[in-house]
C-alpha cells in the first residue's frame, strides 16, 4: 500500500512544485466517494487532493472518471469568474487542487447574513449557467458521449440510475418500472433545452464554503465539482433547496435573475424539474447500497428522501393531467 505522505510528495513533483516543502497532510471529511486530504506547504499554501477509489469499489454507472467532470468544473466556473478551487495537476488516479477559504455552510449564520449569502449565491449561479459546452451529457463519458440534445442526455442519465437500482436492488417507495413510467411521461419537456449549459448538480451547503476572513460572510468557494454536466440550468435548482421547494428562496431567486439567470416555472419548466429532483432522488437513495452506509443513514434517506422522491413523481402526474403536452 502506498504511504499518503510518498504519494502526496510524488503529485506535488510532478506538477512541478518541490515535495520537500510539504509540512502538513490530513485526510478532510464529509466526501461519500472519493478520498480527499488537505496538503500544507511549509509557506503556508493549501491544496486539495483527491484520489478516486480502486476500479473494484462498488458505484453507480455515473461515477466512473468522476474526477474528469470535476476538473472541467473548475475550468469552467475560472471562465465565469466564480470563485472555486483551482486546478493545479491531474492524472488517472488524482486531482490536485488549491484549497478556498472558508468553512461549510452551516448553522452558524444570522439570518441577514442567509440572505445576503444566497443572494450572492444567486448571483455566482447565475455567472455557471452562461458558461456553455459544445453538447449535453457527463463529460466524464461515464454513460458514453456527449449527446446532441438534451432529451437523449438526460434520458441516458436517468436510465443508467433506474438500472443502478435494479442492480442493487435499491429500496425504492415505488417499483422502478412505475418511476420509468412515470418519468417517460414528461420528457417532451426536455426538448426545449438547446443550449448544454455549466450544472454543478451538487450545490448543498456543504459544498459551499462560507469566509469570514474580510469581515462580513461571503461564499469563499464552491467545491466538489465532481457531479456536474452540460445540460439544463435548471437541474442546479434541486440540490441548492435539497429537499425544498426553490421557488420560496426569494433571496437566491433575486441574485439569480438580476445576474440573467431565467428562472420561469410554467408547465413544461416544472415538469423538468420534478425530473431532475427525481434523478436526484433516486442517486440518493440507491447509493446507500454500494456505499453501505449504516442503519442511522439508511433510514434518513428513507425518511426524507423516499417522500420527496413520490412528491417528484406526483408533481409529474398532477402537472401532466392539468397541462398535458
Amino acid at each position: 500500500m502506498v504511504d499518503s505522505w510518498e504519494r502526496a510528495r510524488h503529485i506535488l513533483e510532478e506538477a512541478g512544485l518541490d515535495p520537500g516543502r510539504l509540512a502538513h497532510l490530513a485526510p478532510l471529511t464529509g466526501g461519500t466517494y472519493n478520498t480527499v486530504e488537505e496538503l500544507r506547504l511549509t509557506d503556508g499554501t493549501r491544496y486539495v487532493l483527491k484520489i478516486p477509489p480502486a476500479a473494484a469499489t462498488p458505484g453507480l454507472r455515473h461515477e466512473h472518471r468522476l474526477l474528469v467532470s470535476e476538473a472541467e468544473f473548475y475550468r469552467s466556473a475560472a471562465r465565469a469568474g466564480v470563485p472555486a478551487p483551482g486546478l493545479v495537476s491531474m492524472g488517472d488516479d488524482f486531482l490536485l487542487m488549491t484549497a478556498c477559504p472558508g468553512d461549510s455552510w452551516d448553522g452558524s449564520l444570522t439570518d441577514p447574513e442567509q440572505t445576503a449569502l444566497r443572494t450572492e449565491l444567486g448571483r455566482l449561479t447565475a455567472r455557471l449557467h452562461r458558461v456553455t459546452g459544445h453538447a449535453f451529457g457527463y463529460p466524464s463519458g461515464a454513460l458514453g458521449p456527449l449527446a446532441p440534445d438534451w432529451r437523449t442526455a438526460f434520458t441516458t442519465m436517468f436510465d443508467a440510475v433506474l438500472d443502478d437500482a435494479r442492480r442493487y436492488g435499491a429500496r425504492l417507495p415505488r417499483p422502478v418500472d412505475s418511476v420509468a413510467r412515470t418519468a417517460r411521461s414528461a420528457y417532451g419537456s426536455l426538448d426545449e433545452v438547446t443550449v448544454p449549459c455549466l450544472v454543478h448538480f451538487d450545490l448543498w451547503p456543504g459544498n459551499i464554503l462560507v469566509d469570514r476572513s474580510a469581515g462580513d460572510a461571503r461564499i469563499g468557494g464552491l467545491i466538489d465539482g465532481e457531479r456536474m454536466f452540460w445540460g439544463d440550468p435548471l437541474a442546479d435548482f434541486v440540490s441548492l433547496a435539497l429537499l425544498g421547494d426553490i421557488k420560496q428562496d426569494e433571496a437566491f431567486l433575486a441574485g439569480y435573475r438580476e445576474t440573467g439567470g431565467r428562472a420561469r416555472f410554467d408547465a413544461p419548466a416544472r415538469l423538468r424539474l420534478a425530473l431532475y429532483r427525481a434523478y436526484l432522488y433516486l442517486i440518493m437513495l440507491t447509493e446507500t447500497i454500494p456505499r453501505a452506509v449504516g442503519e442511522e443513514q439508511e433510514r434518513w434517506v428513507q425518511d426524507r428522501v423516499a417522500p420527496e422522491l413520490v412528491a417528484a413523481l406526483d408533481e409529474i402526474e398532477e402537472t401532466l393531467r392539468v397541462a398535458p403536452r
